[in-house]
């Protein structure tokens, strides 16, 4: 699985592919990350940059012991195509 960075700077998660970064904007909010935005530049559109993204943040979030809110319309989607994170969800 590529790495991700948590850039809490500017609350985001980030992975970096062929000079691009795909993200995924979030909150922290007792024990849960509400992640509010996924986002992939068009270059990485279509290569699967953001599913790694997603997996990455679940990855986080089970080792954190967070469960993870998704605002965004993709976050949500992914999380309900991998039942193994289904745990992670609140």
């Amino acid at each position: 699985m590529d790495e991700i960075r948590d850039n809490r700077g500017v609350s985001r998660f980030e992975l970096e592919e062929s000079g691009h970064t795909a993200f995924a904007d979030y909150r922290r909010l007792e024990g849960r990350l509400v992640i509010d935005h996924v986002e992939a530049p068009p270059a990485l559109r279509g290569s699967g940059a953001a599913g790694r993204l997603m997996e990455g943040i679940a990855t986080h979030a089970r080792a954190a012991h967070l469960k993870i809110t998704p605002v965004c319309g993709y976050a949500a989607a992914w999380l309900k195509r991998h039942p193994q994170y289904a745990d992670l969800t609140s």
